[in-house]
């Protein structure tokens, strides 16, 4: 029954002033934004796919590298890769018949790094 009761606690005044709220609802991001930012945490919230970022962040590699250091088939890792890059997060580049793969730009790494550096020093 308390549950019941803090629940149906509500504000009964704002604490911040009307200006403050304005400026922060128009600078709010729309929902595509936010949608693809939402994706790409998604996207790195899978061990597998933060594993080809950290071997990627080291070396542009080839799918049957990245399987064999991961202990992985190469599907599976081509199918994390497909991801990855429709996210923009990885690239490719064909060498003959090879298709090597790299981070997209130093952002990846930089969202890598601080995810890193936040659960180190929880």
């Amino acid at each position: 029954m308390k549950k019941e009761a803090e629940d149906k606690i509500t504000c009964l005044t704002n604490a911040t002033d009307e200006k403050t709220i304005n400026e922060i609802k128009e600078s709010l991001y729309g929902e595509e934004i936010i949608g693809l930012l939402a994706e790409t945490f998604k996207a790195l919230a899978d061990p597998t796919r933060l594993k080809i970022i950290y071997v990627l962040s080291k070396s542009s590699l080839c799918v049957c590298d990245i399987a064999n250091l991961l202990d992985m088939t190469q599907s599976a890792i081509s199918h994390h890769l497909r991801l990855l890059r429709n996210l923009k997060l990885v690239k490719f580049r064909k060498e003959g018949k090879m298709v090597i793969y790299s981070l997209d730009d130093e952002h990846v790494l930089e969202l890598f790094k601080q995810g890193l550096n936040h659960v180190r020093h929880q």
